[in-house]
């Protein structure tokens, strides 16, 4: 699990929310002023349409302020937005300098909803202006000079382009940002923050498809041993081995988490607790098998675990984790070396 997608989406949210208040603010402001100087000029379909854009900035704006859904409320905010910007455009009214405001697509199309349907969205009514200004002063000989056609469309094209490589540089920072606040920094995997929000990604899933989840949490056997006898480096290098054979053991859907110390959680989606059990069994047997060598040394390695399934054994992380340590301690209890499900007898005993 590498993605971060609903990660970057919250992270996002609050300076989006922020730019959108910002422009609903001043399309209120703006709405009402050009409204006046409409109104003065005659141009009665045109001020309409700026006073309703600004009564309806202002109802998005009251609404907007403890919604979960922001971004159908950016969209249904902007599009309206844009579409009285092209009807501006196509008054007869309107002067070139109203063309000017294209330019603010592109920069309020990326700040609002991101690279990939900004691009679009801005495409879309950068294109409608540009056919606007042909068939409006396709017959000005002054306007339809190469000179200022080259000049419009490089400013535009300009304009869109850094937008554009402004939000994807956005966004690849915010990514390695968030790999780094939840990732461990000794072994590589995911850390507890990374672990909650997974699951309540998969948790949601499993209430709406009625998937099972499992819960694995292993810990080292004897690690304070390999700390005491071989030292601390010897125990990152046990703790980088675990980790390893993690990775290449998991499915790519499965999210293996170091907990703290010598835990480690692995979040078995779409598995319910006899298939974790298999999957558990696996994992011990592949570490059991690879001791970690330190200064030619070898360091044999063996593990205990805990299993817990989501809704049979609990329906957040903290009960399910709680229901898997009790079991990892029974399994502690019983010789250390094994697996056990929570609620059953002891599954696995070393010969």
């Amino acid at each position: 699990m590498e993605d971060y997608p609903e990660s970057q989406k919250h992270l996002a949210r609050p300076y989006r929310k922020a730019v959108l208040k910002a422009l609903l603010g001043l399309t209120f402001v703006g709405g009402l002023l050009f409204f006046t100087l409409n109104i003065n000029k005659q141009n009665y379909p045109l001020a309409f349409a700026e006073l309703v854009m600004a009564m309806y900035a202002m109802a998005v704006y009251r609404a907007v302020r403890n919604t979960q859904h922001l971004e159908r409320w950016i969209l249904a905010y902007t599009l309206p937005f844009f579409t009285t910007m092209m009807f501006s455009l196509v008054s007869p009214h309107a002067t070139a300098s109203v063309f000017a405001w294209v330019l603010s697509i592109p920069i309020l199309a990326h700040l609002l909803m991101g690279r990939r349907l900004g691009l679009i969205i801005s495409a879309f009514y950068m294109a409608c202006a540009a056919l606007i200004f042909y068939f409006k002063y396709r017959h000005s000989a002054e306007m339809m000079q190469p000179l200022p056609i080259a000049n419009i469309s490089v400013m535009s094209l300009t304009v869109l382009a850094f937008s554009h490589i402004y939000e994807i540089t956005r966004e690849q920072s915010e990514t390695r940002l968030l790999k780094i606040a939840q990732t461990d920094s000794l072994t590589g995997l995911a850390n507890r923050v990374r672990l909650n929000a997974v699951f309540e990604q998969e948790r949601a899933r499993c209430l709406r498809h009625g998937t099972p989840m499992s819960v694995l949490l292993l810990d080292l056997d004897h690690f304070k041993q390999v700390n005491d006898r071989f030292g601390h480096e010897a125990g990152d290098l046990a703790l980088k081995q675990v980790s390893k054979i993690l990775r290449q053991t998991l499915r790519a859907t499965d999210l293996p988490t170091r907990l703290g110390g010598e835990e480690f959680v692995v979040l078995l989606t779409d598995t319910a607790a006899d298939k974790a059990l298999q999957v558990a069994d696996k994992l011990r047997l592949a570490i059991e098998a690879s001791p970690a060598l330190y200064q030619d040394q070898p360091i044999l390695l063996t593990v205990s675990g805990g299993i817990a399934q989501f809704g049979t054994d609990g329906h957040d992380l903290r009960s399910l984790i709680s229901r898997a340590d009790q079991s990892l301690y029974q399994a502690k209890d019983d010789g250390r070396n094994r697996i056990l499900v929570a609620g059953t007898a002891p599954a696995h005993c070393p010969g």
